[in-house]
């Protein structure tokens, strides 16, 4: 990475890491298409996941007295399935098909928390967890489809943005491995990673700090508006 390149990453990296801590996810948001703009798009969504996942350590020790182990368990278990399958076609995936298909599963997603449909969303969790998984292997962000499927567990705040923590920890972690043995990530990557540790820290407290400011009802807003800004940035890809 070029010297000049540094400040960009270091201000995409603050923004990033303050949402996902608020709101439990978002990150990728920012820092995916920023990253892949600078470095390339599979270069920079090897270094996003390998941030990402870095910055997830510190989310779950910072979430670490509401942590769902046993409610997220099979998310997490297929959010990783689906991440190690998905990392493995990054290549020759078919992005626009995955865009269209993440925009309908949101779009249906909404219309069920709308009408109150729960027993259907909390169904609908281990697959959406599956192909959320599978997204972000291939493409650098599952956002939607991964907030709706720890949504659909039933948790209170601070419980799902835990387990939100958790998922994206095991997907960015096992993207993290498969790009590193593809040669992908390399040292300079981690060496970067590194030198934004004491931002990831600074970024998720004063992150958790907002969300026990904003209370339920404001993090149902943040929670949509993030949902909203990753399906707008997949309708703009089209």
């Amino acid at each position: 990475m070029e010297p000049y390149l540094f400040p960009v990453v270091f201000f995409a990296v603050a923004a990033a890491f303050t949402l996902s801590a608020s709101a439990g996810f978002g990150g990728s948001l920012i820092l995916v298409p920023t990253l892949a703009l600078l470095l390339g798009t599979k270069s920079g969504v090897a270094l996003a996941a390998l941030l990402l996942a870095f910055n997830n350590l510190v989310k779950v020790y910072a979430y670490r007295k509401t942590l769902p182990y046993r409610k997220a368990a099979v998310v997490i278990a297929l959010v990783a399935v689906g991440a190690f399958l998905g990392a493995k076609l990054l290549v020759s995936a078919p992005e626009r098909a995955v865009a269209i298909a993440v925009i309908v599963s949101f779009a249906a997603a909404f219309l069920i928390e709308s009408l109150d449909l729960t027993r259907w969303q909390r169904a609908g969790s281990p697959v959406l967890a599956f192909v959320s998984g599978a997204t972000s292997g291939f493409s650098g962000t599952s956002g939607p489809l991964k907030g709706l499927a720890v949504r659909g567990l039933g948790l209170d705040r601070l419980h799902l943005v835990g387990a939100l923590s958790l998922a994206s920890l095991v997907g960015d972690a096992t993207k993290t491995a498969v790009w590193t043995e593809a040669s992908l990530l390399t040292g300079r990557d981690y060496v970067v990673t590194l030198v934004c540790l004491p931002l990831m820290f600074f970024s998720t407290f004063l992150g958790k700090r907002l969300n026990t400011k904003i209370g339920e009802r404001g993090y149902t807003r943040v929670f949509w508006t993030v949902m909203v800004g990753y399906t707008g940035r997949l309708v703009a890809g089209l």
